[in-house]
């Protein structure tokens, strides 16, 4: 029996970039699986026909969503290395694997009716492509990137922000095609697997990584600390023992629980807060505001990311949270008086949402290289999988209390804002704790030489 030593068609040395690649063919490779998985901002679509068609409650029906929030950072987390190893071509595979088989699995349960299949399937397993697929690109993007990296990342991050945008009204008319009850939703989940895969298949295809040493044609190293910009590598391993990835752990931790606050109860939260005025607002108009903030979270992701490329990610966080911990102190002082001040506040807060996130693995970088950064970023991901149950949980649950004590309008949100405002400061903290690593963290550079995919002697590229 005749054995091959060739490496498979997903290993890292078979996705290594021939000269003359352009770099700008990455970002679209990695948006390509970032708009698919946004589609889970997109759950609350099949809510109201999972509840009508299965008898469900609207805590049962929001099961599938919460277990894949925390599945992505779980799998970010304990795949992170894995990722880092095998390379971003494997990575995406396996995301389209599983977040699509999630699907395909969920239009079973959905099918016979079986509700436990609709979790496992669109949560655990569509959750573990949620996660590896989200920091398939990081590392790989910083490298081709290395003068841009918090652009770089913002491109691919936004898809994530916006894939909502798109998948929102995709499902709605493919709901209203196939109809509503079981039967219908079982079709929406198949064709939503199949298309998802057809899509990401694309970025499979087209990701590459640059040669060990690869450089933008004209670009150096930088060389100031001002911005603490580290030109040594950190292990994931070593990463998670410094004082500086928890600080950034509670930094965004506290920013990602702060824009999810109001990004799960804003229909109502608009609602409640004009009920009692002159000129309340509509279920239409609150539905537009929605998607307002929709547009506004992804399009923080490419805006303030690339910001942070001028100012430094230190400064961008101190905007983050010391500008969002003033919107909302806006917004409970003004915002039932003053629809322009509780729109524009929670605009800019849910910008702030999503640029958080873009902006996170470019700070990674900074302080520990792009070695392991993939990897690092899947641990830092666990403070979203605390956050996505803590911001709904605060808002949700003091308004029940603010309820059942009689209040109304904007008396349901005062205690909340203010929550979220001591986040943010506790955050702003953090931020201000974070200092270059100690060089006892930092690798030898013949170790993350020799982690290099196809070891090739330090050259320069074209800026293409």
């Amino acid at each position: 029996m005749v054995t091959s030593d060739r490496p498979g068609p997903l290993h890292r040395s078979r996705t290594l970039a021939p000269p003359g690649w352009s770099r700008w063919l990455v970002p679209p490779a990695a948006l390509s699986v970032h708009l698919s998985i946004g589609q889970a901002y997109a759950w609350s679509v099949f809510k109201p026909p999972l509840e009508s068609s299965l008898d469900l409650s609207g805590t049962a029906s929001a099961l599938p969503f919460q277990l894949g929030i925390v599945m992505l950072g779980l799998s970010a987390a304990f795949g992170g290395t894995l990722v880092e190893r095998n390379g971003p071509r494997w990575a995406m595979f396996v995301s389209l694997v599983c977040f699509s088989s999630g699907f395909l699995i969920a239009s079973l349960g959905a099918a016979t009716r079986q509700y436990w299949l609709v979790v496992l399937g669109y949560g655990f397993v569509g959750g573990i492509g949620l996660g590896i697929g989200y920091i398939s690109p990081v590392s790989t993007l910083m490298k081709w990137f290395p003068d841009r990296p918090g652009m770089a990342t913002g491109i691919a991050i936004m898809g994530f922000g916006g894939g909502a945008l798109i998948a929102s009204p995709w499902s709605s008319k493919l709901l209203e095609h196939f109809g509503t009850d079981s039967g219908g939703i079982a079709a929406t989940f198949l064709v939503h697997g199949v298309t998802y895969a057809v899509f990401m298949a694309l970025g499979v295809l087209l990701v590459r990584v640059p040669p060990d040493g690869w450089r933008p044609a004209g670009w150096e190293p930088p060389r100031e600390r001002g911005r603490m910009v580290s030109t040594a590598d950190v292990s994931a391993r070593n990463a998670v023992r410094t004082p500086q990835f928890w600080c950034l752990w509670v930094v965004l931790c506290m920013n990602v629980t702060a824009g999810i606050g109001i990004l799960e109860k804003a229909a109502p939260m608009i609602g409640d807060y004009f009920a009692g005025t002159a000129t309340p607002v509509t279920a239409t108009a609150a539905a537009g505001f929605v998607a307002l903030l929709s547009a506004a979270n992804m399009a923080g992701r490419l805006l303030w990311s690339s910001a942070s490329d001028l100012i430094g990610r230190k400064n961008m966080y101190r905007v983050y949270l010391g500008v969002g911990a003033l919107m909302y102190l806006a917004i409970a002082q003004l915002g039932d008086s003053s629809k322009p001040v509780f729109v524009i506040g929670a605009l800019v807060i849910l910008s702030f949402y999503g640029g958080g996130f873009a902006t996170a693995p470019a700070y990674l970088k900074d302080l520990f290289g792009t070695y392991q950064v993939g990897a690092i970023h899947g641990r830092l991901l666990t403070a979203w999988s605390l956050a996505g149950v803590l911001g709904p949980f605060i808002v949700n649950k003091v308004a029940d209390h603010q309820e059942a004590a009689g209040k109304t309008g904007p008396g349901l949100y005062s205690l909340s804002l203010t929550i979220m405002i001591v986040l943010l400061v506790v955050g702003f903290i953090a931020n201000e704790l974070v200092r270059p690593v100690h060089p006892r963290f930092h690798e030898p550079a013949r170790a993350t030489a020799a982690a290099g995919a196809g070891a090739a002697p330090a050259r320069k590229g074209t800026d293409r």
